[in-house]
């Protein structure tokens, strides 16, 4: 598996240009000088979780999944969670989304957590998307932001295309891996590249997870560093990266991913903290 090894505090940040209008440009004197790509991205899209009226998810922006899968098999990938929409395991509070995994007996299962996506209400192609966020941790747990084809009720998965913006499996809690799935290149012969810190966590503070995707390219970050750069060329199969796509936030408990069930080192209840999700478009300068 390749890795991007990054140290704390050997970076020189992005500079802001406003909070509508972001111009992206730093370095990483770890690996000696990366340059970005110039580009400019204008906000389309957002919610920054700063809720003061409700602590309810906003039902304008995101779909709230429930149950164990359509097919009852743990969303296609065997996870033991049921997913919910109570407030114990997703709530808005202290200006973050916060989804909740706990241990319990719940519908058949033995945890529940939540998942939401915003199929129909937002997709989107090319631009800029992240998030800032706090995973959780352990054995077993499996936080993820990541987005789906729009096509996925026509055209089957992998052919719709899937980007996973970041996934963690618990027991590597300094680890993030970036992720395509596409015909030809899914499961475990997926495009992925990792990113590993050696003196901190992501569970131990916020980072801004993010990929910036044009027509020919999809480029992955963890904070203002560039740890994985895409292109047609470096697929397998088809690229299907040319339609809207869908975001999707999530705490799977166990599955194929992480390597079956938590163990009994796993403390619960476990939980993400989402400060905010951002789209842009790129424009012209």
């Amino acid at each position: 598996m390749n890795y991007t090894i990054f140290k704390k505090n050997k970076f020189v940040s992005a500079v802001i240009c406003s909070n509508v209008l972001i111009s992206l440009v730093g370095c990483n004197d770890n690996a000696g000088v990366q340059t970005l790509p110039k580009r400019t991205y204008q906000l389309v899209w957002s919610d920054e979780f700063n809720n003061t009226t409700t602590s309810v998810v906003d039902n304008t922006k995101w779909n709230i999944d429930s149950g164990i899968g359509s097919n009852n098999d743990g969303w296609g990938n065997d996870e033991k969670e049921y997913y919910t929409s109570r407030d114990t395991n997703i709530i808005v509070k202290n200006g973050c989304l916060t989804i909740t995994a706990l241990k319990e007996l719940y519908g058949g299962k033995s945890f529940t957590s939540a998942r939401i996506n915003t199929k129909g209400l937002f997709e989107h192609a090319y631009g800029r998307i992240e998030a800032r966020i706090k995973t959780p941790y352990g054995p077993g747990i499996w936080p993820a932001f990541w987005m789906m084809g729009a096509n996925n009720d026509s055209v089957v998965w992998p052919d719709c295309g899937e980007i996973d913006i970041m996934e963690l499996r618990g027991q590597k809690s300094n680890i993030i891996n970036g992720t395509l799935h596409g015909p030809g290149y899914s499961g475990v012969s997926a495009i992925e590249k990792s990113f590993a810190f050696v003196n901190d966590r992501f569970d131990s503070g916020f980072h801004v997870l993010a990929v910036e995707w044009g027509i020919n390219y999809i480029d992955f970050y963890v904070d203002n560093t560039l740890y994985q750069e895409v292109t047609p060329k470096s697929v397998p199969g088809k690229w299907v990266f040319d339609h809207p796509f869908y975001i999707i936030l999530n705490v799977a408990v166990g599955g194929n991913y992480v390597g079956g069930w938590p163990s009994e080192q796993t403390p619960f209840p476990q939980t993400m903290l989402v400060d905010y999700v951002r789209v842009y478009k790129e424009v012209s300068k």
